[in-house]
């Protein structure tokens, strides 16, 4: 047998040395404009003895027989055909009443599966209290599962599942973004990852189709003042040709490694200055043999054939090279260094991190 301190997939992912210009859209939000959580318990019926017997889903389905007009005490089920199951979905900006939204159900109880399910009607509360939808319907999952009494077999998670289109929204919660103060009208401009200059190349395209609109807060602020000339039923054709403007996005010179999966990804700025690498690899060979003994007395019976396992280790240090390493200046060029290097994701990260520590790596270095 033979075991190789190496990692055998190596995965760089680069980013194109070449300034690619983004719509303001695909960069930054709109202040206030977000959606809302809403949470709710519910029961699933119709479960094929896959469900949970707890108490709470007895009483749960006690309850909801009442209200259908059926009174039952110490209702007592069994089978498992029942479950209950904590509800998400995320109220949108603009949802208004009668809109659909899809939503998620996981099991709370001892369930072992959902296939087949159904959901029972169940309120959806936002953070205030209110209830904002009402969802139902049959659950989807993404997977399956089936069994007998001494084997089973099941592919991916079966305890959680979606209802696409499974709530209709029943109260709104309209996002307001835009800001009246003094009789001036305003929105902000929110970057998804905060630089001030992007937030700066943003502000000065706006300014270039809309004199003086546009004012940088800060790193991920861009407040537009409306112009007066703007009529009210126009303002989401105004946001609408803003966020349709495009803007070269500074990217930062960052390296983040993923340790556990071997991903590297690297920045589009960074840099390294001029050293010299030296990377070797260690392989460790492991062979188990088995070995037959037999005694050899001489006009003697005596003694009897053994078999006797042995561990063969030898250990192999394979020499390593110094690389120089010119001062980079794109990525491409780093990656091609690196790659001829022959270096593995788990020389890679001590590469990196000595390369910090040598004051060499111009970029930060995350370590996931």
């Amino acid at each position: 047998m033979k075991y190789k301190i190496k990692i055998i997939l190596f995965v760089v992912l680069v980013f194109a040395a070449v300034c690619v210009a983004e719509r303001i859209k695909d960069i930054a939000d709109i202040g206030g404009v977000r959606g809302n959580p809403l949470t709710g318990v519910g029961l699933i019926t119709g479960l094929a003895g896959t469900g949970d017997e707890t108490t709470p889903s007895q009483r749960m389905l006690e309850n909801i027989l009442r209200q259908s007009g059926l009174v039952l005490d110490n209702i007592d089920i069994k089978g498992g055909s029942i479950a209950i199951v904590m509800v998400t979905a995320n109220l949108g900006p603009f949802d208004r009443p009668g809109a659909r939204l899809d939503i998620d159900v996981s099991s709370v109880g001892d369930a072992e599966s959902l296939q087949g399910g159904i959901l029972m009607p169940t309120p959806l509360k936002g953070l205030d209290g209110q209830v904002y939808a009402v969802a139902n319907g049959a659950v989807t999952l993404g997977g399956w599962g089936a069994g007998g009494n001494n084997a089973s077999i099941k592919k991916n998670h079966l305890t959680v599942g979606t209802i696409p289109n499974g709530a209709i929204v029943e109260r709104e919660e309209i996002s307001e973004f835009i800001d009246r103060l003094g009789g001036k009208r305003s929105f902000s401009f929110v970057l998804r990852y905060g630089d001030f200059t992007t937030a700066e190349r943003i502000g000065a395209v706006v300014n270039n189709n809309f004199a003086n609109c546009a004012t940088v807060v800060d790193a991920g602020n861009i407040k537009v003042n409306i112009p007066d000339n703007i009529a009210e039923n126009e303002i989401p054709k105004f946001i609408d040709q803003l966020t349709r403007l495009e803007v070269t996005v500074d990217v930062p010179a960052v390296v983040v490694i993923n340790e556990k999966t071997g991903t590297i990804v690297v920045g589009e700025n960074v840099g390294i200055s001029a050293v010299a690498i030296s990377q070797g690899s260690l392989v460790v060979k492991v062979k188990e043999t088995a070995n037959v003994f037999q005694p050899t007395a001489s006009f003697s019976d005596a003694g009897t054939t053994q078999k006797v396992d042995e561990t063969l280790l030898s250990v192999k240090e394979e020499p390593g090279y110094l690389v120089p390493v010119k001062k980079t200046v794109t990525v491409a060029e780093l990656a091609k260094t690196l790659n001829a290097i022959g270096a593995t994701p788990t020389d890679l990260v001590a590469i990196f991190n000595a390369l910090k520590r040598a004051g060499a790596l111009q970029a930060k270095l995350e370590i996931m």
